[in-house]
């Protein structure tokens, strides 16, 4: 969720004038007090995906009775400790252990910031009387971690005309930690963007970490951070910011996750990696609408995105696709057949498994998915990320390889009807006989040959492990750049580092073509061939053999032109020589870099 400190246009939507009339202000209060709260025990910091509850979901639907006070007034102590509760009966055995307080825990009702006498951010008496301290305590009692959220910069509010001091730096004050300009940052622009060239800025961040400590957090969500956060250019780079942060922390001595927001450049994939324990890799999957989510708004953008990611995420540091809300029925706004692929993409994906639902009323297929132990062991085990194995088509396969040997399978049908799927065991490079289980029914399917294939309904999945009895894959590799092959248009030949033998077949736009020619096999059939590519965005691509009919596949982003990533196509081929052509069409392909073919079918 692109959770903001301030009311929020629909999820694709920027936020600039309201924020700017609302961020004004600044209320002081009284120095607060610094407890020397010792570091708890804990395991290493995100070597997992997260679990647990995040409350930003509820706060911006317009579900009737959700938000009576007003939009984004769900957020209150007694809202918090009710969801703390609940998760504590309901999940906590299957290991949800966060309660992640998000935006607004220091602003008003009208959405009037508080802080305190040095720029920090300050609990709403009125929906946080307790203060946060108390908060964090209540939900450490029932064994769970406490998770709070702030925004990138020095909110304006905390300036005070630059006079606000900074705790515990003599001397410092807020003039002396932003630029001389006031330039704004983050995906609001509603802070001041901090300057970390001056040796005061360091130990403001210092001093929220330290309040955030004190208070007994175990978590923090860093939002609007850029380049991403719908901002871009040296105003919105946030990278500093998040570094800030993590030395912060580090010098709190308390083991805090921290997580950043929203819709991350992935280009800066490394710093995120480096300085944060996750990074959310997209838009809100809230709606803004009188649901939580729904499908088009937007949960579906998860299976075009997340593919350029999955190379990012292991243990230390995990691609956020943000909350899961799938538990209450009328109220997520989707059919169950969507809830159940969005359960499956999270856990699949590796995303930390955070709910946004009620969970004082979640329905039956609801709980049956949060607490499906099957599916959480993908998840929170040591299998990788799965990835597409097929192109980015309506009907799609993903899959991961396991340290086992077995694989985990899902089959997606993204369309808006019924559709069949199938898995085809040569797109996880073996063939013949393989024990096929499905996860969500905890039922042995028995033994298939080659493959499997699902009537699925619109939006619907499926998901299996996979255990192989047969036998590798032999292929034959052709390159692109090979000189037997046949470039059209304006394609052409260029380096590339991390493509086989260093090269790749670019420019493939407005009628550009590449022709493998002489692709031998040795009897008729329809093979998987592997297709290597580069692409920094989605693109489609034309598939054709021997100059017969072509079938279009859209491919997902590899993240950027300088990485490769491969997916299977079906390609009808008869015996002895062939030739395979990938064309264009009329729109921009993505940079080829090899097919391997299988040498049966």
């Amino acid at each position: 969720m692109r959770s903001s400190p301030y009311p929020a246009l629909p999820a694709r939507a920027l936020r600039t004038t309201a924020v700017l009339a609302l961020a004004a202000g600044l209320l002081t209060a009284a120095p607060a007090a610094q407890a020397d709260t010792a570091p708890t025990a804990a395991a290493p910091v995100a070597a997992k995906p997260y679990m647990g509850w995040s409350s930003w979901s509820m706060q911006s639907s317009k579900y009737p009775g959700l938000n009576p006070d007003g939009d984004y007034s769900y957020l209150t102590e007694a809202n918090v400790l009710k969801q703390t509760d609940a998760l504590a009966a309901k999940l906590k055995k299957y290991g949800y252990a966060y309660v992640n307080i998000d935006a607004g825990w220091w602003m008003d009702k009208t959405w009037k910031p508080g802080f305190d006498r040095y720029g920090r951010q300050k609990a709403d008496p009125v929906r946080f009387p307790g203060g946060m301290k108390a908060v964090a305590d209540r939900i450490h009692a029932k064994g769970l971690k406490a998770g709070i959220y702030l925004p990138a910069g020095l909110e304006k509010g905390a300036y005070g005309d630059g006079k606000t001091p900074v705790w515990n730096a003599d001397g410092c004050t807020t003039a002396d930690i932003v630029h001389g300009d006031l330039r704004t940052t983050n995906g609001w622009d509603s802070s001041y963007k901090l300057d970390f060239s001056r040796p005061c800025t360091q130990k403001y961040i210092d001093s929220q970490a330290r309040l955030i400590a004190d208070w007994g957090y175990d978590f923090l969500k860093l939002d609007g951070v850029g380049p991403g956060s719908g901002k871009s250019g040296d105003q919105y780079d946030n990278v500093a910011d998040v570094a800030g942060w993590n030395k912060a922390i580090a010098a709190t001595g308390r083991p805090i996750h921290l997580e950043i927001s929203w819709s991350l450049d992935i280009g800066h994939a490394a710093d995120w990696k480096k300085y944060s324990q996750g990074w959310r890799i997209d838009t809100d999957v809230e709606c803004y609408c009188n649901t939580l989510v729904s499908w088009e708004n937007s949960v579906d953008d998860r299976w075009d995105d997340a593919p350029a990611w999955t190379r990012h995420a292991g243990p230390g540091g995990w691609n956020d696709l943000d909350s899961l809300d799938v538990g209450n029925g009328e109220m997520d706004g989707l059919t169950k057949a969507e809830r159940q692929s969005y359960a499956t993409l999270w856990a699949i994906a590796k995303s930390p498994l955070y709910t946004g639902d009620d969970l004082t009323r979640l329905d039956s297929y609801g709980l049956s998915l949060l607490t499906n132990r099957e599916v959480i062991a993908i998840n929170q085990g040591d299998t990788p990320p799965a990835h597409p194995v097929t192109p980015s088509d309506p009907q799609q396969v993903w899959a991961a390889k396991n340290p086992d040997g077995t694989y985990t399978v899902a089959l997606f049908n993204l369309a808006d009807a019924p559709a069949a799927v199938t898995a085809d065991w040569g797109t996880l490079g073996f063939t013949g006989k393989a024990g096929v289980r499905d996860v969500w029914n905890h039922e042995n399917l028995g033994t298939r040959r080659n493959r499997i294939t699902q009537a699925l309904p619109a939006h619907g999945s499926r998901l299996f492990t996979v255990t192989p009895h047969g036998s590798a894959v032999p292929t034959t590799a052709y390159e692109a750049e090979a000189p037997a092959n046949t470039l059209g248009g304006n394609a052409s030949v260029a380096g590339c580092s991390a493509c086989s033998g260093d090269k790749k077949v670019g420019n493939l736009y407005l009628g550009g073509s590449l022709r493998f020619n002489d692709v031998v096999v040795a009897e008729a059939g329809t093979y998987q061939v592997k297709v290597s590519y580069a692409s920094g965005d989605p693109r489609s691509l034309d598939v054709s053999a021997n100059g017969g009919g072509t079938t279009r596949h859209r491919f997902a982003s590899t993240g950027d032109w300088g990485t490769a990533d491969s997916v299977y196509v079906p390609v009808t081929l008869k015996a002895g020589a062939n030739t395979i052509t990938l064309d264009s069409g009329s729109g921009y392909a993505p940079d080829i870099d090899r097919i391997d073919v299988p040498k049966s079918s």
